[in-house]
């Protein structure tokens, strides 16, 4: 039996009603072997575009399924169907990739740079999605194409030349999987860092600040340069512990991701080079079950100046995440990694997704994502879930 293919497009002022009218016409001229192959719809402030592509019998014409669609009475209110004999379309080469962008503000400048790397890689984008336009603007891409390292590679520098953060990713339903969200506490989850407060008490935020500048210039390792910050802070007494953390300050959106988080059934977690003591009891406050920092000794209810156990360096915070992955039950392609410092870079490199938080170079570098607006929550738009979603309790 042979086949026609049509395409019909209903545009106009949406109504209600609309789509049962179009698909009651499209059912009424189908005969046995006739299948509806796909169907596309956008609204944007009440107007419609919604497209059927409809495979029929090749006895079925097209003013066959213009009088369907006049019985249905599709043309009222300003609605127009039009009807178009189309060629059905080959099974297309290569794979879907989700390009998200997010910037205070995106313009229509910054999507034509974007569209233009596209086509410069021979690639197409099938569907957009508006998930944010406050606090921060961001659109969800839909692209095909061959090459993905390619795509990947244009995307990214027209994305660094116009100031809008990028994430490239597979597409597919494993994003609406369950996820481990793993992330960095200082300059992350947190706007401090706690060793700094930690120094502040102990009156030695001076010689704590050089230890950190040469740990960050190379001189020293994490493990050295965190083994010296913590013996200037023998002698101070542990109830300092909560005092600093009374005075932690959460990054906006923090709690808003982490509520998300919680809704969508999305665990997360924290993995720190700061301290267990002073972090844990914040984050039970915050309903987070998981978490793999280091521990100071406390002896008499003093500090005594030493760590208590391994050090969570940057191989260990990779070590957790992987650890974490396993007791969650979750394969490490759906778990994501956040942070902003070179200590960080291991678990970014091993996560499904890795994310630089407001980092440095040298860690955006490592990771498939990076965010550089102040908004935590900005998180969950790289997994897809819209502003919309977020607001809904």
């Amino acid at each position: 039996m042979s086949h026609t293919t049509y395409l019909v497009t209903v545009s106009g002022p949406d109504r209600v009603g609309v789509g049962a009218e179009l698909f009651a016409a499209l059912a009424q001229v189908s005969t046995e072997g006739g299948q509806l192959s796909d169907v596309a719809q956008i609204t944007i402030r009440g107007s419609l575009v919604l497209c059927a592509e409809v495979s029929v019998d090749e006895s079925v014409s097209e003013d066959d399924l213009r009088a369907a669609l006049a019985v249905r009475d599709i043309h009222r209110d300003g609605i127009v169907a039009t009807v178009e004999r189309v060629t059905p379309d080959p099974v297309q080469a290569g794979g879907r990739l989700l390009v998200t962008l997010l910037a205070q503000r995106i313009g229509a400048d910054q999507l034509e740079e974007v569209f233009r790397a596209i086509a410069s890689v021979q690639a197409t984008c099938e569907r957009i999605v508006h998930l944010a336009s406050y606090p921060v603007d961001c659109y969800e891409l839909v692209v095909r194409g061959n090459d993905h390292v390619a795509l990947r590679e244009a995307l990214t520098v027209v994305a660094q030349a116009s100031g809008v953060d990028l994430a490239v990713q597979r597409a597919g339903l494993h994003r609406r999987a369950k996820h481990l969200v793993v992330m960095d506490a200082d300059s992350t989850l947190l706007q401090d860092e706690v060793i700094d407060l930690l120094a502040v008490e102990a009156q030695c935020a001076g010689e704590v600040a050089k230890i950190t500048e040469r740990a960050m210039a190379g001189e020293l390792d994490f493990a050295e340069s965190l083994r010296r910050r913590v013996a200037l802070l023998a002698g101070l007494d542990a109830s300092v512990l909560d005092r600093v953390r009374e005075k932690l300050r959460l990054t906006p959106g923090a709690r808003t991701l982490l509520r998300t988080l919680h809704r969508l059934g999305y665990v997360p977690a924290v993995v720190s080079g700061g301290f267990v003591e002073v972090l844990a009891p914040l984050l039970v406050e915050l309903h987070v079950d998981y978490l793999e920092a280091n521990r100071l000794e406390i002896v008499d209810g003093i500090i005594t100046g030493r760590l208590a156990g391994p050090i969570v360096d940057r191989a260990g915070k990779a070590r957790a995440l992987e650890r974490f992955a396993a007791e969650v039950g979750v394969p490490l392609a759906q778990t994501v990694a956040v942070g902003d410092g070179a200590n960080d870079i291991d678990m970014i490199s091993v996560a499904g997704l890795g994310i630089a938080f407001n980092a440095k170079p040298v860690v955006r570098e490592h990771a498939d994502a990076a965010l550089s607006v102040p908004y935590l929550d900005a998180v969950l738009y790289f997994l897809g879930i819209s502003r919309e979603e977020i607001e809904t309790e």
